[in-house]
């Protein structure tokens, strides 16, 4: 379906029209608009959560299932392969067969594989839970955004769901990190699993009597060649990039594999373009609000995972710190993460959603440039300092790229919309190690030099990245 140009792009354009109309729209949110708010961010909680919660668990749970060193990978890779690759397809159809539907099966999906998951009595039972985890995150994370924006409208009431939502989100991967510990250190590495079951039995009982339905009005046929080589891109290439994470990029596989996945997204671009009802609309990926907004969230995603991963190893393999001592700097990292997600918002509403996220991105940049003070002997204290201002950030261009993305998109193309919005968010939390974690391991010069080098390159890219943004949204129309 074509997009109607003339609708605006992005908050900028949006804040300009409703000036010009003397109107003034109140974000406050009625008592079920909270409800239905607390649902959908509550099931974005729960999986963010996922991404993390297992880490610290991973040695012990590998003794107890007796899976080996080089096995335990799969824990992180069987849910990182479903929930990133099938992220497009599964938005496409809750758009065409409806959102309520395929957010609940998610839901449903999610709770019983949490469940295998916790009970699991051997490696290939845990893995299966995983994957099935992975899938129904693939269900509800692009369908919980498309109702998100379906039911609040753009505007201030949107952009304060979404910096909720985004801000909840942020948090769930800081919460998993610290929680992960406490919880397989009191309670073993099951309970980290069976928190994620009780989550969903929270959440699952309010969705039906709170969402509406929402599809498009139409209902043409899905895209079966472009569903397979989207699907089969994502797949292959979030697998090599987290194999290479653990073994690097000389193996085999993860050269076959990342190739497959290059050359099956060059042939879904081609199809799409001769489909006469594509997966994704190439004029919405042409809009330089969608490209850019992406690219920014690519980078934002990306870079702080990989200062999250190497102030880690900076913290407990060179200043010696404990693994709760370590968690406690997240911690902070993850309270400021909620202080900046009240404010984003605002900013948003005051200097338009372009602007909040170029600035972001630039704050993001300049701040981890700032990790470069820390020494060898000593550095907590200016790691906690800039890596939770760098989050606050982070979170700023979190939201604002979501803003950003969706403003402007008809209501029947949300779920495609929110669909790449979330593929960026996982495909950034995939590649951003590989390419350039492994470097603070694997640059001979010792692991404070290396820690040292990839925060000097992830600082150049988002500064680089930040102004790229700022020029190419500035020309959008």
């Amino acid at each position: 379906m074509a997009i109607d140009t003339s609708v605006p792009l992005d908050k900028d354009a949006a804040d300009k029209n409703r000036a010009g109309k003397n109107e003034t729209p109140s974000t406050r949110l009625t008592g079920r608009a909270r409800l239905v708010l607390f649902v959908l961010c509550a099931a974005q909680f729960m999986v963010a959560l996922d991404f993390s919660v297992l880490n610290v668990a991973l040695p012990v749970l590998g003794s107890d299932l007796g899976m080996s060193t080089s096995a335990l990978q799969w824990a992180v890779t069987a849910f990182a392969l479903p929930s990133g690759g099938f992220l497009l397809l599964f938005g496409r159809i809750a758009d065409l067969y409806g959102r309520r539907r395929l957010f609940l099966g998610g839901l449903a999906l999610f709770g019983a594989a949490s469940l295998l998951a916790t009970f699991a009595w051997n490696p290939a039972s845990f893995l299966a839970g995983r994957a099935l985890q992975g899938l129904g995150a693939a269900a509800i994370v692009p369908t919980g955004m498309a109702l998100l924006t379906t039911t609040f409208p753009e505007g201030p009431q949107r952009d304060r769901a979404l910096g909720i939502s985004g801000t909840l989100m942020s948090l769930g991967f800081t919460v998993g990190m610290v929680l992960g510990g406490v919880m397989t250190d009191t309670l073993g590495w099951r309970s980290t699993m069976g928190l994620l079951a009780v989550f969903t039995l929270i959440v699952l009982p309010l969705a039906p009597g709170l969402l509406a339905e929402s599809r498009t009005p139409e209902r043409p046929r899905l895209d079966v060649p472009g569903a397979i080589t989207v699907t089969g891109g994502l797949l292959a290439l979030i697998y090599a990039l987290t194999t290479a994470a653990e073994r690097g990029f000389g193996g085999a596989d993860v050269l076959v594999t990342l190739v497959a996945g290059v050359v099956l997204l060059a042939a879904f671009v081609i199809v799409e373009s001769r489909s006469a009802a594509p997966l994704v609309s190439l004029p919405m990926l042409r809009r330089r609000t969608v490209a850019f907004g992406n690219l920014g969230g690519l980078i934002t995603f990306s870079m702080m995972s990989t200062v999250v991963f190497v102030l880690t190893l900076y913290l407990q393999e060179v200043l010696g710190l404990s693994a709760f001592r370590t968690g406690l700097v997240f911690g902070i990292q993850g309270v400021l993460s909620i202080v900046a997600g009240s404010y984003a918002s605002r900013l948003i509403g005051r200097f338009g959603a372009r602007r909040t996220l170029a600035g972001s991105l630039l704050g993001q940049g300049l701040l981890t440039a700032g990790l470069l003070g820390v020494g060898a002997q000593s550095g907590a204290v200016l790691a906690t300092v800039a890596v939770s201002l760098a989050s606050m950030c982070h979170l700023g261009a979190i939201i604002s790229y979501g803003v950003t993305v969706t403003s402007g998109v008809p209501d029947e193309e949300q779920g495609l919309a929110t669909g790449l919005v979330t593929t960026t968010q996982q495909v950034g939390l995939t590649v951003g190690i590989p390419l350039l974690g492994v470097l603070a391991t694997t640059t001979g010069s010792g692991l404070y030099e290396g820690v040292r080098t990839v925060l000097a390159l992830d600082a150049a890219i988002v500064v680089a990245v930040a102004l790229l943004v700022a020029l190419g949204l500035r020309r959008a129309r």
